[in-house]
């Protein structure tokens, strides 16, 4: 019977320290995150203010339009938090 081939085992890689890893995890984008909460935060204020003052706040010519400004700000907060890694 004949004999089968022997296949060759890959080398074997260490995996990284933990040095290597925090390294790597430190060089993400810092600002990402303070960004995206404040957006949030600003859109609900903007919402909440324009609610409780009865239309008279944060800009009165804009009546309704102010809750879409407020949902503008959380909508950028969305997009700003797909760069966060």
């Amino acid at each position: 019977m004949p004999k089968s081939r022997i296949r060759k085992k890959d080398d074997f890689t260490p995996p990284p320290t933990a040095k290597q890893q925090s390294i790597r995890l430190n060089t993400g984008r810092r600002w990402v995150a303070p960004l995206m909460l404040a957006l949030f935060l600003i859109g609900l204020a903007w919402i909440v203010i324009f609610y409780v003052t009865g239309s008279d706040m944060p800009i009165e010519s804009l009546h309704n339009w102010n809750i879409v400004v407020g949902f503008g700000f959380i909508a950028a907060g969305f997009v700003v938090s797909t760069q966060w890694k």
